[in-house]
């Protein structure tokens, strides 16, 4: 009787493997997924990189009935949350990042002038999936 053996799940090693480039793909998108997030979050409240008021959709404040600034600051908090949920399990971090993306996308689209910025985080979001595809295999 021959033992049959799970192909579909790759046990990670701590460090990278040069000769593994899927682990290598998969340990750069989480760190990207796990800084990137985290520092547009902390931004949201000091506006060093952009003012991120600006990005937001009118529509938005008027569902909300928050001012543009809080609904920001909000969304600072729940990009930081997401990166942390990236270090810690980037399967479903790398899910909540694109469903994350796909909101944002939705807002960039009801802004004149914003289909470029909403064409990059599309392409971001399908990253953001990759991330979690990979990690079913190594996280």
């Amino acid at each position: 009787m021959t033992q049959a053996y799970r192909t579909d799940r790759v046990e990670a090693p701590v460090m990278l493997d040069a000769s593994r480039p899927a682990l290598q793909a998969f340990r750069l998108l989480q760190a990207v997924f796990v800084l990137a997030p985290m520092v547009a979050g902390i931004d949201k409240f000091t506006d060093i990189l952009t003012n991120w008021d600006f990005y937001l959709s009118p529509i938005v404040p008027q569902i909300t009935h928050l001012a543009p600034h809080q609904f920001m600051m909000g969304a600072g908090i729940v990009e930081i949350i997401a990166g942390l949920l990236v270090a810690m399990k980037p399967k479903v971090g790398g899910i909540v990042v694109a469903v994350w993306l796909a909101g944002i996308i939705i807002n960039l689209l009801t802004i004149p002038g914003f289909f470029d910025v909403a064409l990059r985080d599309f392409g971001l979001c399908l990253a953001a999936v990759a991330l979690s595809r990979l990690g079913s295999i190594f996280d």
